[in-house]
């Protein structure tokens, strides 16, 4: 638990075999993936052809000023002519160092092992080929039962997307898949898509852990096919024959759609328009990986705990890259710290311009509006809260300090990535434990808890006035049943005393309305920083 914001990637559980073998074969793969990258992104320019509007700006803090109107970038940075360099500045040099950090960096994503095996991949795109021809077959056992002629019933068809961390190639080892099932417009959620396409999912010997999220914003299955787990939502369109890459991106077929198809097609025409925008895709690939690997690393990663998830990270991330095409990856860390640390919030950030004309309610009370780039009026759902809020802001600060210096000499990426110190920021802790009779119970209980974990945090705020939700789920290995738990720092303050039997029963009260299943346990304690597992 101590100074860990994340379970870091175990490397280890790529080795099968021989580890001698694997680990010649592993090494040679990784340093192919440098190379390739290496040459694809990192080309190194002398000083007079490199243009200046991709340079690094060193030693400034932008004086944005206080935007009430929503508008679309902040302030111009000024143009390095005005910037006020170290002196003497050597530009050799400076370019130099802004080479052998992106280089360094490359090497620091290698090492952590952020990039899945081909095996991994081998397999991944066989449990999406093996689902495609599942949902192949339900939705012509769907048009029999719907009656449909038979010529209808010879067309029809359906199909899975993936979008998320897996769509846009940026997933990591072990990491889920999210995949949408697509299908024509008479297969029904309730019944078509949860019953029948459920059933024969669990009839099949590959499928374990099935069990359906009816009452989430976007209704999903969640299971696990040869041991990868996906989550599976669905959205019908107004058509009777879905192709198989269907462009999600033509407004045909996003005509008459209801609302649970739109907010279900919303992560998959992001992911698509995103990949469409960006000049250069496995650069942009590359700088989303370490920034995914920075905000889990920092424990400001996870939508359900009030931080950002993948959709935030990937349009902050194209937002800077937009900007700076030509940046090393290097530079693109430093602008997307520098960027962010002094964003006048809440003006929204946006991809491109024009795209908003109307500001809903809800919005406006956002501390942190992202919109998607698919949708002129669309804005990213969040879970930030006031102490959430100022946990991103404070660590986009820390990030813009540590790697504003290009010139610094004792510069380390491991220490930027360095795992947040839990025990040393709060003196106190909530401990969350929540536990089920058996491993299938605790997932669904688990990820209903952790769905309504706003309403506990913003109680914690109003109580104690900061709570840091720390997103990593940890183990009671003194319970005998299947269980996950979670430590909240709370900062100490005039009045350390928390009713923790009555924030027990309030929220209990929350999480046990509209659940389906049968609710499981959940204790809730204080313990000093001191009492901890180590």
């Amino acid at each position: 638990m101590q100074n860990a914001a994340i379970k870091r990637v175990n490397v280890s559980s790529l080795k099968t075999g021989s580890a001698q073998q694997k680990k010649s074969k592993k090494t040679d793969r990784r340093s192919n993936f440098g190379k390739r990258f290496l040459s694809s992104c990192m080309e190194f320019q002398s000083p007079t052809s490199r243009p200046t509007s991709s340079d690094v700006v060193l030693n400034h803090h932008p004086p944005f000023p206080i935007i009430h109107q929503f508008l679309l970038p902040p302030p111009l940075l000024p143009t390095p002519s005005t910037v006020l360099l170290p002196v003497p500045f050597n530009p050799s040099l400076f370019f130099t160092m802004d080479n052998q950090r992106s280089i360094s960096l490359l090497q620091f994503m290698v090492d952590e092992g952020l990039v899945p095996s081909v095996e991994e991949e081998d397999k991944r795109k066989s449990v999406i080929r093996k689902l495609k021809q599942v949902v192949s077959s339900w939705i012509k056992k769907v048009a029999c039962l719907h009656q449909l002629p038979d010529h209808q019933i010879a067309v029809t068809s359906a199909t899975v997307l993936t979008y998320g961390s897996y769509g846009l190639g940026v997933h990591s080892s072990g990491s889920d898949i999210d995949a949408l099932c697509v299908a024509p417009f008479f297969a029904s959620i309730a019944e078509d898509f949860f019953i029948v396409l459920h059933d024969m999912l669990k009839r099949r010997p590959e499928v374990s852990y099935i069990h359906c999220v009816k009452s989430a914003k976007v209704p999903l299955m969640r299971f696990k096919f040869e041991g990868v787990s996906i989550d599976l939502p669905y959205a019908r369109l107004n058509v009777l024959y879905v192709p198989e890459n269907v462009d999600i991106l033509n407004p045909f077929f996003m005509r008459n759609i209801d609302d649970t198809s739109w907010k279900s097609l919303s992560g998959v025409r992001a992911n698509k328009y995103i990949l469409h925008l960006v000049p250069n895709i496995e650069k942009f690939q590359c700088i989303l990986r370490c920034l995914k690997l920075w905000a889990k690393r920092r424990g400001v990663y996870g939508t359900l705990l009030g931080y950002l998830g993948g959709v935030h990270m990937t349009i902050l991330a194209a937002y800077v890259f937009l900007r700076h095409p030509d940046a090393t990856l290097n530079a693109l860390i430093m602008h997307f710290f520098q960027t962010f640390a002094f964003w006048p919030w809440p003006t929204p950030v946006m991809l491109q311009e024009g795209m908003l004309t109307v500001i809903d309610g809800i919005e406006t009370r956002s501390y942190m509006p992202i919109f998607l780039p698919s949708s002129r009026y669309e804005h990213c759902h969040t879970n930030i809260t006031k102490s959430t809020f100022f946990r991103i802001r404070s660590e986009f600060l820390r990030g813009h300090e540590m790697t504003k210096d290009i010139l610094k000499p004792d510069f380390l990426w491991d220490n930027v990535f360095e795992p947040f110190p839990y025990t040393e920021r709060y003196s106190r802790f909530l401990k969350i434990c929540l536990s089920s009779p058996n491993h299938y119970a605790l997932v669904e209980w688990v990820g209903w808890v952790k769905s309504r974990f706003r309403a506990l945090l913003l109680h914690l705020e109003a109580t104690q006035g900061f709570c840091d939700p720390n997103p990593t789920e940890y183990v009671d290995s003194e319970k005998t049943e299947p269980n996950v738990v979670f430590y909240w720092g709370l900062k100490s303050n005039k009045n350390n005393f928390l009713d923790i039997d009555s924030v027990k029963g309030e929220f209990m009260k929350i999480i046990k309305n509209g659940y389906e299943g049968s609710p499981g346990r959940m204790e809730m304690s204080i313990l000093l920083a001191s009492q901890l597992p180590n």
